[in-house]
């Protein structure tokens, strides 16, 4: 009986010891799961920044308050991208357009001088309708792009389920920016 349980303990080290090395060892598919992952999280970060560089583009006058948060996207893409080999150059966020670009100035049209009061006004409001439209808009954006690194979280290693959950949580900080947070 004795033998037999000396036996028994050391087939357990045996296979305590030979599974904590390979516990410790990636599985094969899961680098490539995660790089998967990497490449989606990004993709969906670059998304917001290409509507925060569309908004920017149409409505220049909410520089101010939508360039430092463009910016944090921008790095929340770089943050999440794949990890390049070493010596490789990750891409970079491009810069947000510059705000008179391509904006055109409604209000430079030839008017009859009489309308010429109302025609501003009128234009005024629609810019302003259209820009909070566009901001709304953007707050939803971020809303669903913290959603989907919210629901990433499930499938994502330990130090990059931090990192997405941290860029989640700044995500719904701007979407409460990008509304409640302006009426203050």
């Amino acid at each position: 009986m004795a033998t037999s349980a000396a036996a028994a303990a050391a087939a357990l080290a045996g296979c305590s010891s030979e599974a904590t090395p390979a516990r410790r060892r990636t599985a094969p598919g899961s680098v490539s799961a995660e790089t998967a992952l990497r490449r989606r999280s990004t993709a969906v970060s670059a998304a917001l920044l290409l509507r925060y560089d569309a908004v920017l583009k149409a409505h220049p006058e909410l520089a101010p308050r939508l360039a430092p948060l463009r910016a944090v996207v921008a790095r929340h893409v770089e943050a999440l991208a794949p990890v390049a080999a070493p010596g490789a150059t990750s891409p970079k966020a491009s810069e947000p357009p510059s705000p008179g670009a391509s904006a055109t100035n409604a209000a430079s049209e030839p008017h009859a001088p009489a309308d010429a009061d109302a025609d501003a006004d009128a234009d005024a409001d629609a810019a302003a309708a259209a820009a909070a439209a566009a901001v709304r808009g953007l707050a939803a954006a971020e809303r669903s792009t913290a959603d989907a690194h919210t629901a990433a979280l499930v499938g994502a290693p330990p130090e990059y389920a931090r990192l997405l959950a941290s860029v989640a949580a700044a995500g719904a900080v701007h979407a409460y920016l990008l509304t409640k947070g302006a009426r203050s």
